[in-house]
């Protein structure tokens, strides 16, 4: 089956907007006032005090890391996490059509998981919590250049066999099935990082080094495809629809690895409800104190006696008492963005990193399909449900139009075939910019466009090739989990740069990692890496 998915499409599955980004506005049950301290050891003892700034995929498990290093190394720390928004999640955010909670939630950002992401796959298990697969084989997709469709599949079944056959017509024979091929190649050595072998780095380089990786994120995607046989045509099509989508960026731009990721779709999952209750669930678990709406303005450190502390200054200030210093503080925000104030740190965070500002609009229509007439077809032909997009219209003709859009995907029925006032679907539209309201009228019908929600963030960073990444550690007591974003940025990556933070984090202060002291781990032994949410997982196991 996967073989037959990789040849029709070859790796379309990921084009289903593969990292995708976030939203919500509860947070039922973790502690969001008082303060849950696990005293496990250190009785009498002044607890560590870590401070989370961010409460999305890193910070969140970064609250979770703490609590399970806590309990193995029996100590007494306090856990702050400080988000300006009033939701938890970060850039993985649910909205309800309409306002409407009883009907189904869409994501605005990331949106789903495949089942190499360790970390999301246990988190889900552990927590419970439903799926949702994607992979549908009767799904249809158009690639569009600006001016025309360069390709176009008709889903499942017969016609599933009739796309492979065009497919390998287009692009050959060797770019079909050698493409995948290094895709799971990544994806194999990736998994050693949920080993003992590869559990921990100092810096992003050196993880780049263990795992391979650093003659990818050193050139672009299209450098290293041409250098391992596929054709410019299958880069420019199948590999850029699949890039632009998933990072709002050109095949000829973005490093090999984030392209390389951006294709790995085999097994993509997301959560029923929203993947922002896996976050939801990692702070609830960490007992972490949880202060929403609480934008932290800037940081201090002071040194005395050899001991670093760290200040916290927040809007709105805190009520009553000042805030006791901290001896960590967990930066799980791009430092470039969230305006923060360093005073008495000579930390920097160079080379800084630039991120993709993008329009997310979602729309609830009438239009089953979008208007033909917009894409210069005649009447009562049949659109794909999915339109994604490709920059080479204007590669071979740069007078031509640019794509409007970066992709445009139906997600499905909000209101059934049968209901009185008709079918109603919920789709989402990816773009540079803002998506007006007589754009939405020319695509999908006048009439036809019954609900917008737009947003606008900066959603992903540019993976532009590069041997230097953010450091880790910027200063003593001071920890960046999104200096992993450049190297790869997703939900399960922010995960894993945090595991990685507290573990550093707990060596530092305890002479011993995330796994405790006293701890061998006998890395020889079979099952490390997991398969999907089973087998032994570092850091959810030692």
């Amino acid at each position: 089956m996967a073989s037959r998915k990789m040849l029709a499409l070859s790796l379309m599955l990921s084009l289903a907007a593969a990292w995708e980004f976030p939203f919500r506005v509860s947070f039922p049950s973790a502690n969001t006032s008082g303060q849950k301290v696990l005293d496990v050891g250190e009785s009498g003892r002044k607890p560590l005090r870590i401070a989370i700034i961010g409460a999305g995929a890193g910070g969140s498990s970064a609250a979770f890391w703490i609590s399970k290093a806590r309990e193995r190394h029996g100590v007494n720390v306090h856990i702050d996490v400080y988000e300006k928004e009033n939701y938890i999640g970060g850039r993985s955010t649910t909205v309800y059509p309409y306002q409407n909670a009883s009907l189904p939630p869409a994501e605005l950002g990331a949106s789903i998981f495949v089942d190499a992401n360790r970390n999301m796959a246990r988190a889900v298990k552990e927590f419970n919590l439903s799926l949702v697969d994607f992979g549908n084989d009767d799904g249809d997709l158009g690639i569009w250049d600006g001016t025309q469709f360069v390709l176009s599949t008709s889903g499942g079944g017969w016609f599933g066999w009739l796309d492979s056959l065009k497919v390998m017509w287009r692009y050959g024979y060797t770019s079909c099935t050698r493409a995948p091929k290094l895709v799971a190649k990544m994806i194999d050595e990736f998994i050693g990082i949920y080993t003992p072998n590869i559990s921990h780095w100092s810096t992003i380089e050196e993880i780049g080094i263990k795992l391979g990786f650093d003659n990818l994120t050193s050139q672009t995607g299209e450098s290293f495809m041409l250098s391992q046989g596929i054709s410019e045509l299958y880069i420019h099509e199948l590999v850029e629809a699949v890039t632009r989508v998933n990072y709002g960026q050109n095949s000829d731009e973005l490093h090999a690895l984030m392209g390389l990721a951006a294709m790995a779709a085999e097994g993509a999952h997301s959560v029923a409800g929203g993947n922002f209750q896996v976050f939801e669930h990692f702070l609830s678990a960490s007992g972490a104190s949880v202060h929403l709406n609480t934008t932290v303005a800037g940081l201090r450190k002071t040194t005395s006696s050899s001991t670093t502390q760290w200040f916290v200054s927040t809007s709105p200030p805190p009520e009553g008492n000042p805030i006791p210093p901290y001896d960590h503080i967990v930066l799980a925000t791009p430092f470039q963005s969230s305006l923060i104030t360093l005073l008495g740190s000579p930390a920097t965070f160079d080379p800084p990193v630039e991120y993709i500002h993008l329009h997310v609009t979602l729309v609830a229509t009438k239009a089953a399909r979008p208007n033909p007439a917009y894409f210069g077809l005649k009447a009562g032909s049949t659109l794909p449900s999915m339109i994604l997009t490709t920059y080479d219209g204007v590669r071979g003709d740069p007078a031509a139009p640019e794509p409007e859009f970066n992709s445009l995907s139906y997600h499905g029925l909000i209101r059934p075939k049968d209901h009185p006032d008709g079918p109603e679907w919920v789709v989402k539209i990816f773009s540079k910019d803002v998506v007006k309201d007589d754009w939405l009228e020319k695509v999908f019908g006048n009439g036809n466009v019954g609900w917008v929600y737009r947003k606008e963030w900066d959603s992903y960073p540019k993976g532009v090739p590069t041997t230097a990444f953010p450091p880790i550690s910027p200063d003593t007591g001071l920890w960046y989990v999104n200096s992993f974003e450049p190297f790869i940025s997703t939900m399960e990556t922010e995960t894993v740069s945090a595991r990685n933070i507290i573990n550093s984090l707990f060596e530092a202060q305890y002479g011993a990692g995330l796994c405790g002291p006293n701890k061998e781990v006998e890395s020889d032994e079979g099952g490390w890496g997991g398969v999907g949410a089973d087998g032994k997982i570092w850091g959810w196991e030692c």
